[in-house]
């Protein structure tokens, strides 16, 4: 397996994110993550990715515990948060040999990074003059440097155009060929579009966890949603 999650509970004051929550997720797999806004998402997203900690369960990614060797982890995940972040004033390449040289990570790879998320013709430029499709291609360029087994997107797609959210689609589902994919997002069409299996959260459990194929096997996939999160 390439994520394990099992029984994850998380507390904040009297509000329960997550309540025992449990699944695992095959190396190679391209996962939607999907649940209404509050529903954990981001919560579980943050713990998989050592970011945070959570009060009961466990969480082996890559083989390695979340809470006994984070920094194992670390190494083994790229994490593209929901609100992504960027240094502004940096041009795009020099961002990127900064995040290369956290990492250790030689400059061919750089290169081949940015060529495969489509950044070469933008390299050159300041990440504040970028469009948001940009902006977006440069915080996956960012999760993908190091080379990780496992990536974590939180809702990589929002606010795009169409046309900025077909390449970053066919940019996930290229990436999904050689890595593990866990994503969230609320665009069904995007789901639908590349993910092999769907999970749904809702207020905090495990409501489904099915191929997408067999959960969408009567009805679509935003009637299957609806009904189990309303």
């Amino acid at each position: 397996m390439s994520i394990e999650i099992k029984n994850i509970s998380k507390q904040y004051g009297n509000q329960k994110a997550l309540d025992s929550i449990s699944f695992s997720i095959n190396s190679g797999e391209i996962v939607g993550f999907l649940g209404p806004n509050g529903a954990g998402k981001s919560t579980l997203m943050k713990i998989i990715t050592t970011y945070i900690q959570q009060d009961d369960g466990e969480v082996i990614v890559n083989g390695f515990n979340t809470l006994t060797d984070s920094l194992s982890v670390k190494k083994s995940v790229g994490y593209l948060p929901e609100h992504n972040p960027l240094y502004l004033e940096m041009y795009v390449k020099e961002y990127l040999h900064f995040l290369a040289s956290l990492h250790k990570v030689s400059k061919t790879r750089i290169d081949k990074v940015i060529a495969l998320v489509g950044l070469t013709p933008e390299q050159h430029k300041k990440i504040k003059q970028l469009s948001k499709g940009y902006r977006q291609r440069v915080g996956l360029a960012g999760a993908l440097l190091h080379n990780p087994d496992v990536l974590i997107l939180d809702e990589p797609t929002t606010g795009l155009d169409p046309n900025q959210l077909m390449d970053i689609r066919n940019l996930i589902r290229e990436i999904g060929k050689t890595k593990t994919v866990l994503f969230s997002t609320h665009i069904m069409q995007e789901v639908e579009a590349v993910c092999d299996r769907v999970i749904i959260i809702n207020k905090g459990k495990l409501v489904a966890n099915s191929s997408l194929e067999t959960l969408t096997k009567e009805q679509s996939l935003t009637t299957v949603f609806t009904e189990l999160t309303k």
